[in-house]
């Protein structure tokens, strides 16, 4: 359900609206495929997949959604020969040798019209997940323009509410230590954080202009070259890491989260429990119950989460979504 993770805190005060209400602003802005002549198009889709219509999917107290977007991307090579031949042509019809930059801009707007109908489209889908009670949402991204993107669809939905409580007002997790620096010293310590260990793959990178790089892949990093690359300037901007002996993932310098996967001790009977439905209700059970969990404990081997003004730690610690089911 998630192969990557960006984390953002929400508003103490915010509050999601009542589902049927949420699920009927969704409809209004529904996944619809690109026109002709439309670059790109985005809307939201049934989480569970094709066979379902319900947009707005709530899991144990946790809400799951999905956006889709499809674009028909214009190799630049084509729209720049378009835009040639048409000013070729215009300057054989008037004899003008110079072309002025509001005509090739005419040109190059009627190339992309003209090319938009012939290319092909290419759809992608983002899961987002709201835990309304730790004030958490996590976007299926590493990109933060395309967490962006996918939270400006969600605010426009619940803005155009009627009767639209406080704002999300989403914000990216902010920790004591940068990602970074946490990574450099548990590679150079050799030492992992609580809970985690640091498993065979790593990407280190000079911080200048020249950006070299050192990767190791499926390779022990309990070495002294490690620590001398570090020594020598290079930051760690990846790092495979394994919380638990349940959650195995790649750590960026970003604080973001990639290359999720649940290891089978969390699997275990996972399919038995999901016949009725797919699995799709097993699935987001597990996932946001781990996720919920491993969310607090990254954030305090990372020093710790900041509050709103970057000065102090928060105070609150999220509880894990399994812990709320069984309370």
């Amino acid at each position: 359900m998630f192969k990557a993770a960006s984390f953002f805190r929400i508003a103490d005060n915010f509050t999601l609206p009542p589902l049927d209400a949420l699920e009927e602003a969704l409809q209004a802005s529904r996944f619809v495929p690109c026109g002709a002549t439309q670059p790109e198009s985005s809307g939201w889709v049934a989480p569970r997949g094709n066979k379902s219509t319900v947009l707005a999917e709530s899991i144990g107290q946790q809400l799951i959604l999905r956006l889709c977007t499809e674009r028909r991307p214009l190799p630049a090579s084509a729209v720049k020969d378009a835009v040639e031949q048409r000013i070729e042509q215009y300057k054989q019809e008037t004899g003008h040798e110079r072309v002025g930059a509001k005509i090739k801009k005419e040109f190059k707007e009627e190339a992309i019209l003209d090319l938009l109908p012939r290319a092909f489209t290419k759809r992608s889908s983002t899961t987002l997940w709201i835990d309304p009670v730790n004030k958490f949402l996590v976007v299926d991204s590493v990109s933060l323009t395309g967490a962006d993107k996918v939270l400006s669809q969600l605010v426009e939905v619940l803005s155009e509410m009627p009767g639209s409580g406080p704002g999300l007002l989403a914000r990216p997790v902010q920790t004591t230590m940068s990602a970074a620096v946490a990574m450099a010293h548990w590679l150079a310590s050799r030492e992992a954080p609580v809970g985690f260990t640091v498993d065979r793959d790593c990407e280190l990178k000079m911080p200048d202009d020249q950006k070299s790089t050192v990767r190791y892949s499926r390779h022990t990093l309990e070495i002294d070259e490690v620590a001398e690359h570090i020594a020598a300037g290079k930051v760690p901007t990846q790092l495979a890491m394994t919380w638990n002996d349940r959650v195995s993932f790649v750590l960026t310098d970003a604080a973001q989260v990639r290359k999720l996967k649940l290891l089978d001790v969390v699997l275990d009977g996972v399919q038995d429990k999901g016949k009725d439905d797919d699995g799709f209700d097993a699935d987001a059970a597990i996932v946001t119950g781990e996720l919920s969990a491993l969310i607090p404990d990254l954030l305090e081997a990372l020093g710790g989460e900041l509050s709103a003004d970057g000065l102090s730690p928060t105070p609150e610690t999220a509880k894990p979504a399994t812990e709320l089911a069984d309370a």
